[in-house]
């Protein structure tokens, strides 16, 4: 059944709250599974480096698509780096997480110092994995953002909002696990928001994962050179 290219008014999800996958490649099989069931016209999966390349790169292989990168990076609190306030891309706008700002006695201007420091991190990070290779055309195709999991969505929602500008025909956000919360704010920015799992009692990603160690630069090359034309 064709799906329909109008932003979605909910997110589908299996709400299968019980799942922890093995590791970040098996939850990438299940969201595949899920995601061969849609039709996707010229189709081109982008992993959220570092964690969501590998779950991205199982649901290229399943579509026969070609697998890209996309990179934002988190801007963290003072004195809290791990809790996201903010979160910039190569060249999108700077996204502020404002009642977190408000709620530390900050204003969003507060932060320009750090996401100029992200900022160059995320285009460093890119020359890396990119390795010369010119990125996919975007324009007119469906563009699928893969992450391992969806928490705050600050990072998400900051890569939405830069790939959109490249005039996607359908800009979708899919992950094996999502907060609910989380899920349902980033439908402002997707078209649509895929989920396998939104678990009621979602404290963080890595809850959901036996093997949670973290992917390296080398990991991402790998899987990159392997499936960015499509290659199964």
């Amino acid at each position: 059944m064709s799906r329909h290219r109008q932003r979605s008014t909910r997110t589908a999800a299996h709400r299968d709250t019980g799942r922890v996958y093995a590791d970040r490649e098996a939850g990438g099989r299940a969201l595949a599974e899920v995601l061969r069931e849609y039709d996707w016209v010229e189709p081109v999966v982008l992993g959220l480096a570092r964690g969501g390349v590998p779950v991205a790169a199982e649901v290229a292989g399943e579509l026969g698509a070609p697998l890209g990168v996309a990179v934002a990076r988190k801007i963290g609190a003072p004195g809290r780096p791990e809790f996201g306030i903010g979160a910039v891309t190569a060249h999108g706008p700077v996204v502020v997480d404002e009642q977190s700002v408000r709620m530390l006695g900050m204003t969003p201007s507060d932060l320009d110092e750090a996401a100029a420091r992200e900022r160059e991190e995320v285009r460093r990070r890119l020359d890396v994995y990119q390795r010369g290779r010119d990125p996919e055309r975007l324009e007119g195709r469906d563009v699928l953002v893969v992450d391992d999991g969806l928490a705050t969505g600050v990072t998400a929602t900051a890569t939405l909002r830069e790939l959109r500008r490249e005039a996607p025909r359908r800009l979708v956000f899919a992950a094996p696990v999502c907060a609910p919360q989380a899920a349902s704010a980033l439908h402002a920015d997707a078209d649509e928001v895929i989920c396998v799992s939104e678990p009621p009692f979602f404290q963080a990603v890595g809850q959901w994962y036996g093997n949670f160690s973290q992917t390296s630069d080398d990991e991402v090359i790998a899987l990159l050179d392997r499936y960015a034309r499509g290659a199964r």
